[in-house]
């Protein structure tokens, strides 16, 4: 009777806990790590030197074409358990880079990755000036003295893991790391003369870290065993590390620039 009636609780007792987890939103629910659900941000450049670089009177102008700057690796995203086909790198790292320049206000950015909207746009406005005879003539369209083409060239994985940890009378705590790392090559190449003018090679790491700790014990004679566990880890993020990568292979472009002559301040 007793066992039985210990059941039934038992019963009542996940019940209880499963209507609660129902009940309570599992983000927005006070409980740490995760407090609220954070807003959009608006993406700053994360090397703020680029942003402060001097600019000339007379900006390069460059172009950057749909397939000048992809994901050349092939990785996918790695997972012990299963298969995965999610690519590891983003497929538009030619959007961190066309971003880069434009926000580097060094560069004139002209559009070359949507060229074929664009036509089709300039072909419905001439067309419909045509139509109502109007006079006013359509721009024509700037065309770029510069090329930057390249890709991201290499992702290694797992290219240094470790840890530590200690145990004492059933308590413990261990952290683990790992560290990856994104290759990108950045060219300038010349219209004219078909020259490639600068090449820059950059590298960044990306980290990988857990920490964790824990509670094994035994109580009333070894026959009642209470285990507790703690932990979190933290990954940071490929298209961050990405970015990062880019913006710095587009400063180094400008100073290895300014070093080679190709401009000059106040000119």
């Amino acid at each position: 009777m007793k066992k039985a009636t210990q059941q039934k609780l038992l019963y009542l007792s996940v019940l209880f806990l499963s209507s609660c987890s129902l009940i309570i939103p599992p983000l927005d629910n006070g409980i740490p790590p995760i407090r609220n659900i954070e807003p959009a941000e608006v993406g700053s450049l994360i090397v703020k030197e680029l942003g402060e670089i001097e600019t000339l009177k007379r900006k390069p102008v460059v172009a950057v074409y749909p397939k000048a700057f992809l994901d050349n690796t092939g990785q996918r995203r790695s997972n012990s358990q299963y298969a995965s086909f999610s690519t590891a790198i983003t497929q538009s790292p030619d959007a961190y880079l066309i971003r880069a320049l434009k926000h580097s206000n060094f560069f004139d950015v002209v559009e070359r990755t949507g060229l074929d909207n664009l036509t089709k746009e300039r072909q419905i406005i001439r067309t419909t000036r045509e139509s109502f005879e109007e006079k006013q003539k359509l721009k024509p369209l700037l065309f770029a003295g510069l090329l930057m083409e390249g890709g991201v060239v290499g992702y290694e994985t797992n290219i240094k893991s470790g840890g530590a940890g200690a145990r004492y009378l059933g308590i413990g705590m261990s952290k683990q790391y790992r560290q990856d790392s994104v290759t990108i090559s950045l060219r300038t190449v010349s219209v004219s003369t078909g020259k490639i003018l600068l090449e820059v090679l950059v590298t960044k790491t990306v980290l990988s870290a857990s920490i964790s700790s824990d509670v094994f014990r035994f109580y009333a004679n070894n026959t009642e065993l209470v285990e507790i566990e703690n932990g979190i880890v933290e990954n940071e993020s490929i298209n961050i590390a990405l970015q990062a990568a880019v913006e710095t292979a587009v400063l180094q472009t400008i100073k290895e620039g300014y070093e080679s002559g190709y401009w000059k301040p106040n000119e």
